[in-house]
């Protein structure tokens, strides 16, 4: 199993390919077994090799092993072309749509962050506006070695405060979380130890990641996501609490204790994460998988969006249509905000600027909003 420190991807590692790889391409396709199932699949670890100066505009060819994904960081703003069988694509800008948060309890990392999904990719160059060198991560997520058993799917999100029925619910063990990479190379202690809040809002991500819309193997993503937010970004975890694909799965982020249900302690305080920096506790991120500056993201991951926002606010006891007086008890920021809000509102109180939820996608956040109220 690869360390969370040792980003090379070695020769025992590469090896490994090629005994488990066929395993690890369809660790979702026995989706109703368990760890005690005959039946039951391994998930693979995530390979990974970085790449920490990159220079503007040169070509980088893929050797390691084949791509899922790419994290570029670079201290400017940044471009991304990529090269598959049928030749190089156009160019994209990265920032553009970047959905990027940061702990509360540390300065965001330096530089601009982005996620590429990169099946079939053989090549890539980056882009630097400055002419900068940046950081880039090659992943693969899929044919890794095997690792931890496979946790069944069910249909239904719980909560200690109620459930919503779902087209699949995945917890971290159903869609392959290395829990290993949240702890030190001791094993035992936790990079970042959750923290409870109550809960005063819920707020509305893209992932934004380019090429990521009609994505073929969305639980590798979310690992991807995983690995991303945990190592390279070096948060210790997952920063969002859900996590919703296009076909309407709604996926167990953030760690939230060891009770076995998502999100919440007992006394039904939330798990605090990483996706709105400065503005996280209290404040609940729930982040649709793609990219929705031109397009909208599809009815199945709408109407489980809404049945999570109504499950929270359910349980939260909040006004979905309302606005809240935010008050992070960490740092004592706030200011009024709408109880349910997309991640560019919170620049209005002094967050950071960015696109995310999507242009297309956030101006229909009242409907959102209107269809979770009503659900209540």
């Amino acid at each position: 199993m690869l360390s969370r420190r040792n980003l090379l991807a070695g020769a025992a590692g590469i090896g490994a390919v090629a005994l488990a790889g066929a395993a690890g391409a369809n660790a979702f396709a026995g989706e109703t077994t368990t760890a005690a199932s005959p039946a039951a699949r391994r998930l693979p670890t995530t390979l990974a090799h970085r790449r920490p100066g990159v220079a503007s505009r040169a070509r980088t060819d893929v050797a390691d092993f084949s791509l899922t994904h790419l994290s570029v960081v670079s201290s400017a703003a940044a471009g991304v072309r990529l090269r598959t069988a049928a030749g190089w694509g156009d160019w994209v800008d990265l920032a553009a749509s970047s959905c990027a948060g940061a702990r509360d309890d540390r300065t965001a990392p330096a530089g601009r962050r982005s996620l590429v999904l990169a099946r079939g990719v053989t090549g890539y160059e980056v882009q630097t506006s400055d002419g900068s060198t940046a950081v880039v991560t090659e992943l693969n997520t899929v044919d890794g070695p095997a690792g931890p058993v496979a946790g069944a799917r069910t249909r239904q999100l719980r909560t200690r405060g109620g459930a919503c029925d779902l087209p699949a619910y995945l917890s971290r063990a159903a869609w392959g979380a290395d829990e290993t990479l949240r702890f030190a190379a001791d094993g035992t202690t936790e990079l970042w130890p959750v923290q409870f809040f109550p809960v005063q809002t819920l707020t509305v991500h893209h992932t934004g990641l380019y090429a990521h819309n009609d994505d073929p193997d969305p639980a590798a993503t979310v690992r991807a996501v995983y690995y991303d937010d945990c190592v390279v970004d070096d948060y210790g975890d997952i920063g969002y609490q859900l996590l919703i694909d296009e076909a309407g799965a709604v996926y167990e982020g953030r760690v939230s204790g060891d009770d076995g249900l998502p999100v919440y302690d007992r006394e039904l305080n939330m798990a605090n994460g990483a996706h709105v920096g400065s503005f996280n506790a209290g404040n609940i991120g729930v982040v649709l998988l793609g990219r929705f500056t031109s397009v909208q993201p599809t009815p199945a991951a709408r109407e489980s969006l809404v049945k999570v926002l109504a499950l929270l606010s359910k349980v939260s006891g909040l006004d979905p249509a309302g606005t809240t007086a935010y008050l992070n008890p960490g740092n004592g920021l706030g200011g009024e905000v709408r109880t349910i809000q997309g991640h560019r509102d919170w620049a209005a109180i002094g967050a950071g600027a960015t696109e995310c939820p999507g242009d297309a996608f956030h101006p229909t956040l009242e409907s959102i909003r209107r269809d979770v109220a009503a659900s209540l």
